[in-house]
């Protein structure tokens, strides 16, 4: 499999497609770093501009398709390189137990509405689980263990568009509601990562309060984070117990997807010491880059007509389960607190 990748044919045909990817996601952060907007947003808008270079008979499709999904998983996988079991003590156990019960009732929640709106389980899946975990990379993770079908992409697309924008939204308007509820740093800092989808946006949240509240924040999205792994091999066993994998996707979907097993084995070195701080910072930045190149792909794959289709009542599935999760954790903050 390695000497497939190293081939000349394979690299000839793949790195056209792998190139305008990584152009697509430089260019978004570049603007990202000048304009003050989500990279992961505009690498998406400037991806969807780009479709016609999927189509088939292009020379960069092969390269645009293997990009979504083989970077996708690498990108996961170094998340791992971030998570410690000491990162998830210095919380305390009322507040671990809080973000995951947070994670575990917003996706049974998302299944429970997405009847009232008329979409199937696999979206429920995908929207809950993005909103419960990490936004972006949680959806994109989510996406690749779900069985396929016609809508896949721009099913995913619109998850990844509607979370980032729902985001940047909460980055503004969560820290005012915590100064309205009289939080003190650490508080508002567990509110705000309990609550908002992506990493970026908790970390800008947050430091916008103050230093404390900005590092509870980041502390904990990242356990929000951790649930990744543990949350996408449960979707993978139900879906392979259930036989509810596409047959026409390949028959069912592995046990343990390869992802999976990388994000659990960086956390497990992580935890145990053996990833110096700089090797897991750098994990962390190549993470971003990996993830940000992917979703470049994913847009350059999806037509916008065929995302508009996607409906009013997608969009309210979503947002409704963005205000489950925020009441969810305001509710348990008073109750802990």
């Amino acid at each position: 499999m390695a000497s497939q990748y190293l081939s000349p044919g394979f690299l000839s045909d793949n790195f056209p497609g792998f190139a305008v990817s990584a152009l697509v996601a430089a260019t978004a952060q570049f603007l990202s770093e000048h304009y003050g907007a989500p990279a992961m947003l505009l690498a998406l808008l400037l991806g969807l501009a780009l479709n016609f270079l999927a189509d088939d008979g292009t020379r960069t499709a092969p390269g645009i398709g293997l990009t979504a999904r083989t970077v996708l998983r690498l990108g996961v996988a170094l998340l791992g390189a971030r998570i410690s079991v000491d990162m998830l003590a210095a919380l305390g156990w009322p507040l671990i137990l809080l973000v995951v019960a947070g994670v575990v009732a917003t996706i049974l929640f998302a299944l429970l509405a997405a009847r009232l709106v008329g979409r199937r389980w696999r979206f429920a899946l995908l929207t809950g689980g993005s909103v419960a975990i990490c936004g972006a990379s949680a959806a994109m993770a989510i996406a690749a263990v779900l069985p396929r079908h016609e809508r896949s992409e721009r099913d995913l697309v619109f998850t990844v568009l509607a979370v980032t924008v729902l985001s940047t939204v909460a980055m503004v308007i969560y820290p005012l509601l915590s100064g309205w509820f009289g939080y003190d740093e650490r508080t508002a800092g567990v509110f705000l990562g309990g609550t908002i989808h992506d990493v970026a946006q908790v970390v800008g949240a947050g430091f916008s309060i103050g230093p404390e509240a900005g590092e509870t924040a980041t502390l904990v999205k990242l356990i929000r984070v951790s649930m990744l792994a543990p949350v996408v091999l449960v979707f993978s066993l139900v879906i392979r117990a259930r036989g509810l994998a596409d047959s026409s996707a390949g028959g069912r979907p592995p046990l343990l997807p390869g992802f999976v097993l990388g994000f659990l084995a960086l956390a497990t070195l992580n935890s145990l010491g053996l990833i110096p701080p700089a090797v897991s910072a750098a994990a962390g930045a190549f993470s971003r880059w990996c993830l940000l190149i992917a979703i470049a792909a994913v847009g350059i794959k999806t037509s916008l007509r065929k995302m508009l289709e996607v409906g009013g009542g997608a969009i309210a599935l979503i947002v409704a389960e963005t205000v489950f999760l925020g009441g969810f954790v305001l509710v348990g903050l008073h109750l802990i607190g």
